[in-house]
């Protein structure tokens, strides 16, 4: 396991986040309302925020973290994450032979791999997407609304893919989502936040079926329905 054991972001006038425990279990969601500090969270990890936000971190993991090794990213939007004049062969950094490996498990046709992205379908550019993240076989995989772009098909097809490619490559993963149906179906974990502070976590099972905290109840019967997209 993984665990954020302390984490505090703060500006010169304020702290946006404030975490004591952070658990990252098999599959962990990260919800909360939009500003709660979730994607603060994420780019924490990554060692991504701005300059003007400072931060103090303290992570538990059973390997090094070390951004595009052992830690990857799966941005909100896979039509605006690649170049679109850039082919998808010159935006990966693996071997071929792995790049092959990962087109292969996600049914990736091998001639995309000369394909500019605005020639490909939402469908592809999420697997493209996934192959890239996990082309150095990550230890840790973070994701942040990697459905949201997507019809409610490929959203399903993306859960599917995340099952087959985590028992193949056996890695963590935190999700900030606002979809109820990953959280559900995917996520044995589940930690809510409230202005940048943890107000409820657990077995998602144990809290989908009875949040102890009003906000968790709200998001939960709206059905995390004020949903972000960040263009």
């Amino acid at each position: 396991m993984v665990e954020i054991k302390r984490l505090k972001i703060h500006s010169s006038e304020k702290t946006l986040v404030d975490v004591k425990s952070l658990p990252i279990k098999r599959a962990t969601a990260l919800v909360g309302q939009s500003g709660s500090g979730k994607s603060l969270t994420l780019k924490a990890i990554l060692d991504m925020l701005p300059s003007s936000l400072k931060k103090e971190i303290e992570i538990s993991a059973p390997f090094e973290l070390k951004r595009g090794k052992t830690v990857s990213f799966v941005p909100q939007n896979p039509f605006t994450a690649l170049s679109p004049l850039t082919k998808i062969s010159k935006q990966f950094f693996a071997s071929e032979s792995r790049v092959k490996e990962l087109f292969e498990m996600l049914d990736l046709q091998w001639r995309l791999f000369d394909e500019y992205p605005p020639n490909l379908s939402g469908g592809q550019l999420q697997r493209i997407i996934f192959a890239i993240a996990l082309a150095n076989e990550p230890k840790l995989l973070l994701l942040d609304e990697p459905t949201t772009a997507l019809d409610v098909q490929l959203r399903d097809e993306v859960v599917q893919i995340l099952k087959h490619l985590q028992a193949k490559f056996n890695f963590y993963m935190l999700f900030v989502t606002h979809d109820i149906n990953l959280v559900a179906n995917f996520c044995d974990y589940m930690v809510v936040l409230n202005n940048g502070k943890v107000v409820e976590q657990g077995s998602s099972k144990e809290i989908l079926n009875s949040p102890k905290e009003a906000y968790t109840k709200l998001l939960i019967e709206s059905n995390f329905a004020n949903r972000e997209f960040r263009k």
